[in-house]
C-alpha cells in the first residue's frame, strides 16, 4: 500500500506534468502515461481548464434511458453490495451508459458533497472532450479497466480526485454496455481500487437478465431457474448451468431454498452454524457470493431467494406423500449433503432417509428396493422384507436381492 509521502510525491508529479502540457505545451512523455497524454490532448482543444462541472444532458431523457436499460435491472438487483462499497469506502459510484452519460450514482456522505459540486450526478456528460481526461472515458473508450490520479485528470475541479473505472458488459453478446467508476479523495488511493472496479463491473453483468437484454432471442427447452441436487452428490443449476459454489455456500442456498418466506441473518446464522464460532461478517460474505452467482436474485430483510426453486428434496417428499415409494427412489440419490455440520440440514437429512426407508418397509416394491439397495447397501432388513413379500414366486429382482443381502452379510 503506499504512504502517504509516495501518493504526495505521485501527485507532485502528476501536477508538475499537467502544468507543462497546459502552460508550454510539452507533451511530457516520459512522465505521465500514453493514455492520458493522449486524453489530454483530446481534452485541450475543448474543454477550457475554467471549468467548473460537467455539462447536463437533457435530465428526463436520461431517466427514460436508464429506466429502459438492462443495467437499471442489473444494478437494482445488487444495488445493496455497491450502496455498501460506497459507504465504506467513502466513494462516490458511478454507472453510465456507452457514450459515458452517467445513469445512475451513489456516494459516502463525503464524497456525494463533492460529486453534487461538479455535476458528477445523472445526465452529466463525462466524456473526455466534455469535462477532460478522467477514468470513466478511458474505461469506456479503452475498453479496459483504467485508473486517473489527480492531476492526471485535465480539469482542475477533479485534482483531488481518485477515479478507477471498468467497463460493463453484456455477458450474452459481448457488447459494450458503460461503465462503472468508483471515485475518493487522491489521499484514499489504494492498489485494490482497480480490482474492486472489475469486481463490480462482473457483479453487474451476472446481475443482468438475459430477457430483458434480448427479449426476441429463442428461449431454451431446457430447466430455468433454480435446480438444487442436495441428496448425494450435491449439484447447483441456474437455467441450465452449474453453480460453482463451496460447500458451505451451497449450504446456505439449501436452507434458503427450503425456507421460501425468508430467513433474518440471525436465524439464517443458527440454521447455517448452530453453536459454531462464525460471525455474521462471514455468513455476509458468503450470502454475496450467492447473491453474485444468482444474478442478484437473493434478497436480505428478510433473505430469501426471489426466483424459481427445484429441489430434489422436494420431489422425493411429495412423492412419499402420495404414497409412491417407486417414484421417491427415483429422486433419492442417498443422504442429504453428507457430512453437514448444519443442524438444520442433519435434522432434515435424517428425516427424508427415515421416511424414504419407512415408505420401502411398507411398500417394498423390488425394482425400487434394488435401487435403495445400491445408495444404502447395508441395511439389509429393507432386502429381506421385500424378499420375504415376493415368497416363493419368480421375480427378476431376486437374484439382485439376494446378491446384495449376500454381499452385505459377506
Amino acid at each position: 500500500m503506499s504512504t502517504t509521502s509516495d501518493l504526495q510525491g505521485r501527485r507532485l508529479d502528476a501536477l508538475r506534468a499537467w502544468t507543462a502540457f497546459v502552460e508550454h505545451g510539452d507533451r511530457a512523455e516520459a512522465i505521465v502515461r500514453p493514455e492520458i497524454l493522449k486524453s489530454w490532448e483530446r481534452s485541450q482543444p475543448r474543454v477550457s481548464r475554467d471549468v467548473a462541472e460537467a455539462p447536463l444532458d437533457d435530465e428526463s431523457d436520461a431517466r427514460a434511458f436508464w429506466r429502459d436499460s438492462p443495467l437499471q435491472e442489473a444494478v437494482s438487483r445488487v444495488e445493496e453490495e455497491l450502496r455498501r462499497t460506497a459507504q465504506d469506502g467513502d466513494l462516490v459510484l458511478a454507472v453510465t451508459d456507452a457514450q459515458t452519460r452517467i445513469l445512475w450514482t451513489y456516494g459516502g456522505r463525503v464524497m456525494r458533497r463533492k460529486a453534487e459540486s461538479v455535476n458528477f450526478v445523472p445526465a452529466a456528460r463525462w466524456d473526455d472532450e466534455s469535462v477532460g481526461t478522467n477514468a470513466l472515458d478511458l474505461a469506456n473508450r479503452l475498453a479496459r479497466p483504467s485508473m486517473v490520479f489527480s492531476a492526471e485528470h485535465y480539469a482542475p475541479i477533479v485534482h483531488n480526485w481518485v477515479c478507477w473505472a471498468a467497463p460493463v458488459h453484456d455477458p450474452l453478446t459481448g457488447a459494450q454496455l458503460g461503465v462503472i467508476d468508483l471515485s475518493t479523495t487522491w489521499d484514499r488511493t489504494h492498489p485494490i481500487g482497480l480490482a474492486t472496479a472489475r469486481v463490480l463491473a462482473r457483479l453487474i453483468e451476472t446481475a443482468m437478465p438475459i430477457s430483458a437484454m434480448h427479449p426476441l432471442l429463442p428461449h431454451d427447452d431446457g430447466p430455468t431457474g433454480l435446480q438444487l441436487r442436495l441428496l448425494g452428490n450435491a449439484e447447483a443449476t441456474l437455467d441450465g448451468s452449474r453453480l460453482l459454489l463451496n460447500r458451505r455456500q451451497t449450504e446456505i442456498l439449501a436452507i434458503l431454498a427450503l425456507h421460501p418466506d425468508g430467513l433474518s441473518l440471525d436465524r439464517l446464522h443458527a440454521l447455517v452454524y448452530g453453536d459454531q464460532a462464525i460471525t455474521l461478517s462471514t455468513l455476509k460474505a458468503e450470502v454475496s457470493h450467492l447473491r453474485a452467482a444468482l444474478g442478484g436474485q437473493l434478497a436480505s430483510r428478510p433473505y430469501r431467494l426471489t426466483l424459481p426453486v427445484a429441489t430434489d428434496i422436494d420431489d422425493v417428499l411429495d412423492a412419499l406423500r402420495r404414497g409412491d415409494a417407486a417414484a421417491a427412489i427415483t429422486s433419492y440419490g442417498g443422504d442429504l449433503l453428507p457430512g453437514t455440520e448444519s443442524p438444520a440440514l442433519v435434522e432434515l437429512g435424517e428425516y427424508v432417509a427415515v421416511a424414504m426407508r419407512e415408505a420401502l418397509l411398507a411398500n417394498p416394491e423390488p425394482h425400487a428396493v434394488i435401487r435403495y439397495s445400491e445408495l444404502a447397501p447395508y441395511d439389509t432388513e429393507v432386502i429381506e422384507v421385500c424378499l420375504a413379500a415376493l415368497g416363493d414366486r419368480p421375480h427378476a429382482a431376486k437374484p439382485l436381492l439376494k446378491g446384495r443381502l449376500a454381499a452385505a452379510g459377506g
